[in-house]
């Protein structure tokens, strides 16, 4: 369970930096990251808590990272 957490970790700041390095986002390299572990954790956790999940926890991180990207900065900006 541990190994899962890390790696989900791991994965989440690799969306959130490729996505700033692409130009998909317009957050900065830190904000993105931050963005995409805090998305990634809240939906660990949940898989963890209530059994929902896309499959491979692989690409349960993946997806609520880009999940996390597109929800957080679209609803602080005017």
């Amino acid at each position: 369970m541990f190994l899962t957490l890390m790696g989900t970790v791991v994965i989440a700041g690799i969306i959130g930096y490729a996505s700033e390095k692409t130009g998909w986002t317009r957050n900065g390299i830190i904000q993105s990251i931050i963005i995409c572990v805090g998305g990634a954790f809240l939906f660990y956790f949940v898989r963890i808590m209530f059994g929902i999940s896309f499959g491979s926890p692989g690409l349960n991180a993946v997806i609520s990272s880009i999940g996390a990207l597109i929800i957080v900065p679209f609803h602080w900006r005017r």
